[in-house]
This record gives structure tokens, sequence and C-alpha cells, in this order.
């Protein structure tokens, strides 16, 4: 993977001197079209930033698939914040294929540019961000692969950085939170989905996509009094899906409680729930209803909008976010991309929303 990166900047530094005088006088704010920051005095801190390249000088068929097309770099080191992939569906109970997400996910990022045209937000203007490449899982033993997640997030977090995990099945919210409350301790939870995924057991097994949240409860992983699930909603095995959630002490949003409404005041009554603590935003793609994300192992439906999906990570700007994913989602089921698509775009969200960001 090094090697081609290699080759992709050195096949940068042999464009002709035409492209380069084109790319200088169009260049974005605080890039050159390439992919770094040429003018830190042009607002913009003294130090160089990764900025993707854009696809008004490279097209977005071109170069190796990395997300939103930013440098590839081995480690976290020097990073406010990497995208990493999780590539599991061993702890799926259904459709299986979410192994495949990160993949696509990165592909269809190529659509992504470097502002956020809704809210001013300019990360590459403000935070260094790379790719960090994938965990390497175990496909044939799901409690090897949680430890392998577990330590690779301990090595990310040492780094300062917050991971901005591209799923894989929800499996992977248990060891990655294991990581995060070794650092900072118990953390605050948003927490979107059309499940609770706080089963006990499941066919015989304790860690699946179906337990994280209550393995990390057991654990002490979670602030209770300061974790939130939205979107959760399907039939049940008993009359009140959610009693455990509540006894616990989550605040728990049925998507009944979204339906025809917009999400930013109870976003508000979020925040104040947070208050400064770490916080970590996981977001499974099945929160949304499957007319718009099909591509999912547990898809429920009538769902919540992409447009009520934005609203909530939005709606986290001001808070002490210390990680976030975005899970379960599942191309063999949506031939079209768009569910990978929406992933990328709501993965996009969140890093506009990570603490330093700079707004317009």
């Amino acid at each position: 993977m090094y090697s081609l990166w290699r080759n992709l900047h050195v096949s940068r530094a042999v464009i002709s001197p035409v492209y380069r005088r084109t790319a200088d006088y169009f260049s974005p704010r605080c890039g050159d079209g390439l992919g770094q920051c040429r003018h830190p005095s042009r607002k913009c801190s003294g130090r160089r930033y990764n900025v993707p390249p854009s696809a008004e000088f490279v097209a977005r068929v071109s170069g190796i698939p990395t997300m939103a097309k930013l440098p590839f770099q081995e480690t976290a080191a020097g990073l406010d914040a990497a995208f990493v992939g999780v590539p599991i569906d061993t702890g799926t109970s259904n459709r299986p294929g979410a192994r495949f997400g990160p993949r696509q996910i990165r592909v269809e990022s190529a659509l992504l540019r470097s502002y956020n045209s809704g809210t001013r937000a300019a990360p590459y203007e403000s935070i260094m961000v790379a790719d960090i490449g994938d965990v390497n899982v175990n496909v044939y033993d799901l409690k090897d692969t949680c430890r392998r997640i577990r330590e690779t997030y301990r090595q990310i977090l040492a780094t300062g950085c917050i991971p901005l995990t591209m799923g894989g099945d929800h499996t992977i919210a248990y060891p990655i939170l294991q990581a995060v409350a070794e650092k900072h301790g118990p953390v605050g939870l948003v927490h979107v989905d059309a499940h609770a995924d706080t089963s006990d057991v499941v066919l015989g097994e304790k860690i699946g996509h179906g337990t994280p949240f209550r393995r990390c409860v057991e654990e002490g992983l979670l602030d209770c009094k300061r974790v939130v699930q939205i979107g959760l909603r399907g039939t049940g095995y008993s009359p009140d899906s959610y009693e455990w959630s509540r006894a616990q002490g989550f605040r728990v949003v049925q998507a009944e409680e979204c339906w025809f409404r917009s999400l930013a005041p109870l976003m508000a009554e979020v925040r104040a729930q947070m208050g400064s603590g770490p916080v970590y935003l996981s977001f499974d793609i099945d929160a949304l209803d499957p007319g718009f994300a099909p591509g999912t192992g547990t898809p429920e439906i009538a769902g919540l909008t992409p447009i009520q999906g934005v609203e909530i990570i939005r709606g986290c700007r001001g808070l002490n976010l210390v990680g976030c994913d975005l899970v379960e989602v599942s191309p063999p089921y949506d031939t079209t991309g768009n569910t990978a698509l929406t992933g990328a775009n709501l993965l996009f969200e969140m890093l506009c929303v990570l603490p330093k960001v700079k707004y317009y």
C-alpha cells in the first residue's frame, strides 16, 4: 500500500507546468487541488494539512480509493483524526456483507468535497486527517477479532487521534469502547440505530452485533446517565424491547417519536444531557429507513430519513467527541452504491463536528 501511495506522490511531482499553474490559480482556499495545504497564511494556521484533491483538477475515478481521497498513512501518529476500517460481519445475525462496507464507503466517498456547504465547516483547514487503512481482522474468530480491534484502537488513541470508524457490523463498538474507556473513563454515548443492541445472549453467544452495549454496561465503559438511543423500532421479543435500556438510565427515543419532525430540538436536549464529558457517537446505517439505505443486514421499516440523520450528527457539534463509527453498511444488498454513499456523507458530517474544526 505504501509503495502505491509513493508512486502517486511521484506522479504528482511530474505534472506539467501548465497544469500546475492552472491548479495554483484555481486552487481552493487552503489547498493546491492535489492534496496539501500550500498557502498557510491564507486563512489557515501555519501547519500543513492534508486536503483531498479537488475533482476540478483530478478525476474522481482516478487514484487508489481512500476515504475522501485523503492520503493513506500507516499509523495515526501526527493525526488529529483518522478514518479506519473494520471489515467484519462475523457477528451478524441476518444478512452478511458488512465486511465489504469499508471498501465500498471509500469508493463512494470520491464524491465528497472539502467543505460542508450546509454548515460552512472546513475540516481540512483546521485538523490533520488521513486514512489509516483497516484493522487486520480474523474472519474466522470473532473473539480474536475483538482483541485485534481493541489493541489497534489503543494504539490509535495513544497518539491523541480521534478515530472515525467504517464498519463492519456493530459488534465492533464493544472492543472500540473498551479502548476508548481505558483512555477517557466511562463515556457518554449517542447511539443511532433501529435496534438497542443490548441483548444478553444470542444463540448461546455473548458477543455479536446485538449485544455490544450490554457488554459495555457490564464492564463500566458507559456513563449510563449520558446515553441516548435514537431511532429504535421494529418487532420485538417482548412487549417492551427497551425496558433494560431504560432501567440502566438510558434515554430511549423510539422512531415513532421522530416521525414527521425535525430532530434539532431533540439534539439540543441531548447536548445538555451529554455535558462537557467525553462522548462516543455510534451510528448504525439501519437507523435510516430501508427505502433510503437498503444495503444493510437487519433492515426495519418506518425509520429515520437521511435529513434526520444529518440533524443528529450536526447536533453533536460542541460535544467532546472522542470517537465515532458508521456501521452495518452491506454493499451486496444495494448495488446502486447509495447506502455506502450515504454512509460516506454521514462520516464526513462526523468529521465536521469534531472539536477544533473551523467554521466560516
